[in-house]
């Protein structure tokens, strides 16, 4: 979608312009791992209007493969506005125009299966799921569990506001399905009911990798030993779900928890698709499962110390050696604004 951000604090009605910028679950994701130096293409559906057009320049500025973004002459595209202020908070207002968006026509019908063919990952979002009955249809079908798919990563990303009509036990399903799974441990109370990350992780034996986000506090990822973490090899099918056999041995699990460092938040928005494309760019580069839980601090700490949904990832060399800190220097961590340009530590601060 289009984004419009408020020049100014305060509420939509009180607030007289907006600048315009790009948003999205997976498109921000696609957008953080280019420009943290990764190949990526978005697989998505724009109206044949300004903002479409503004929407694919914007993303395939940041080196993103847009070639397999549709145009649809008969449906806008969507756009949302919201305030400046914490999500968290009352004050905080998104209002969203997207029903009957072209975004929200997607189905199995209008993907072509090789727009997503030659990619070792394939990301996908809740939200997606929750525009429509196509869409729930289409998330469907690529979380289905086939011979050669890519290694599938699925963010839940609940909005209650988009499961009102629906059950998002939904969302369960679809995750279960998934090689990676990124889950907030309050969303999956919320959508699910399940508290702490145990719970999470027993309702998700499928998948390789569970990733459970903490908040501020941090995230634990729970990988299946001997799996590699859950990102095979380039060419390989994606990891096979557990043996459904009772009597068959029980798959352990390498558990391990790593803290968020200390963050100035300028605004809370793309922080959890930040936080995948960070985990996923250290997955894809090889790095252990502490690490890759590092990398998505730091690209989440990117986002959340701009004001809209994408922020400027670190250069690999600096965040790979943020990223390598010994545990008492990463957990004195305190990034600020402007902590992302190469050279300039003074606004990284390890007293």
């Amino acid at each position: 979608m289009v984004t419009f951000l408020p020049t100014r604090p305060g509420r939509l009605a009180d607030v007289p312009s907006f600048t315009r910028a790009i948003g999205g679950a997976e498109s921000n994701v696609a957008c953080a791992l280019a420009a943290a130096g990764h190949r990526t293409r978005w697989v998505s559906r724009v109206g044949a209007d300004g903002f479409g057009d503004h929407l694919v320049a914007a993303v395939a500025a940041y080196g993103v493969d847009t070639t397999a973004v549709r145009r649809d002459p008969t449906r806008p595209t969507g756009v949302y506005f919201r305030t400046a202020t914490d999500r968290a908070t009352d004050a905080h207002e998104v209002v969203y125009y997207r029903a009957g968006s072209a975004a929200s026509a997607m189905s199995p019908g209008t993907v072509p299966r090789e727009d997503l063919a030659g990619g070792r990952v394939l990301h996908l979002s809740g939200i997606t799921a929750a525009l429509s009955d196509g869409c729930l249809a289409l998330t469907r079908a690529l979380t289905a569990r086939s011979p050669g798919r890519p290694l599938v990563s699925f963010d839940v990303n609940y909005r209650p506001g988009l499961w009102r009509a629906a059950d998002p036990a939904v969302l369960l399903g679809l995750a279960r399905g998934a090689d990676l799974v990124f889950v907030g441990e309050d969303e999956a109370e919320a959508a699910w009911g399940l508290r702490g990350a145990p719970a999470i992780r027993a309702a998700l034996p499928e998948p390789a990798v569970v990733v459970v986000k903490h908040g501020g506090r941090g995230a634990t990822a729970f990988s299946r030993e001997g799996d590699g973490a859950g990102l095979p090899p380039a060419g390989d099918a994606s990891a096979p779900p557990p043996p459904e056999d009772a009597s068959a041995p029980a798959l352990r699990d390498a558990v391990t928890f790593v803290p968020a460092p200390r963050v100035d938040v300028v605004a809370p928005v793309g922080a959890g698709d930040a936080f995948a494309a960070g985990y996923l760019s250290a997955a894809l580069r090889g790095r252990p499962a502490g690490q890759r839980l590092r990398h998505g601090h730091l690209m989440a700490a990117a986002a959340l110390t701009v004001p809209g949904d994408l922020g400027v990832p670190p250069a690999a060399a600096h965040a790979d050696r943020l990223a390598r800190l010994d545990d008492a220097a990463w957990e004195r961590l305190h990034l600020g604004p402007g902590w992302t340009r190469t050279g300039e530590d003074q606004e990284v601060r390890t007293p």
